[in-house]
């Protein structure tokens, strides 16, 4: 029989530790299926964060090194300077990245370092248990915001594509969504090309992906694709903001 479709050899055959409708699993996929197809596996090197991603280490197969909280990008750093011929990949929450490992990601896209940052925002503390997050959108209610954000007293949410996408030393930045097939697809390009960045050499780059998160969301799996759309997206607008290499054939 002709085969079709076969899981990516870069995921391992693990249990799945995710919620119910969570979209890491897509995510993962994403990553995995990118990093084959470039033929990076062998010299690939990811960074698994804290949050609900902790475990990413049990679904990729490559090596993996386990960071402390938000410190993803800094140990990045570190590898990419000692093997520089390596595919080095952090994968972080909006916690993870946007409040404890804020300074990281900056500096290292300030310096340009050559790796890849995969952004997960879902806009709330999941493995914490709901925890209004930096990437909260204005009026959201969480476990600590249970009449909603409100931005007089806990500020505005960050635009991290946005933000990074000023420093001169971030190559590629570019925002997409995985709630539907049509963005599920164009997340995987905008991923692939990362990582093709990457292996040419060219420097920071950061995917971030709007994700789901129906547990404390408090959706069914179906409603918190919906809420993608109608909440995150008009806050977080879907796009390239970044693209040093815009038209150019890859070498």
């Amino acid at each position: 029989m002709k085969v079709i479709y076969e899981k990516s050899p870069m995921l391992k055959d693990a249990p799945l530790s995710y919620c119910p409708g969570c979209t890491h699993g897509i995510i993962h996929k994403l990553v995995a299926e990118s990093i084959h197809e470039l033929g990076a596996g062998g010299r690939a090197i990811g960074v698994s964060p804290v949050g609900c991603a902790v475990l990413a280490y049990n679904f990729f197969n490559c090596d993996m090194v386990q960071a402390p909280h938000g410190r993803a990008p800094a140990l990045a750093t570190g590898m990419a300077r000692v093997h520089p011929g390596h595919v080095i990949f952090t994968y972080q929450g909006d916690g993870d990245l946007a409040a404890i490992g804020t300074a990281e990601t900056i500096h290292a896209a300030c310096r340009g370092e050559n790796i890849v940052v995969i952004f997960v925002n879902n806009a709330i503390y999941g493995m914490t248990g709901g925890q209004m997050a930096p990437t909260t959108i204005a009026g959201q209610t969480t476990q600590t915001s249970p009449y909603g954000r409100d931005v007089v007293s806990a500020g505005h949410p960050v635009r991290v594509c946005e933000m990074l996408a000023t420093q001169e030393g971030t190559t590629y930045a570019e925002r997409v969504a995985v709630h539907s097939v049509p963005h599920i697809r164009k997340a995987k390009k905008a991923i692939k090309k990362a990582f093709e960045y990457q292996t040419q050499g060219r420097g920071f780059s950061i995917v971030e992906l709007l994700s789901t998160c129906p547990t404390n969301w408090g959706l069914s799996p179906v409603e918190s694709l919906a809420w993608v759309e109608e909440n995150m997206i008009p806050q977080y607008p879907l796009g390239v903001f970044k693209d040093k290499y815009a038209g150019e054939v890859a070498r």
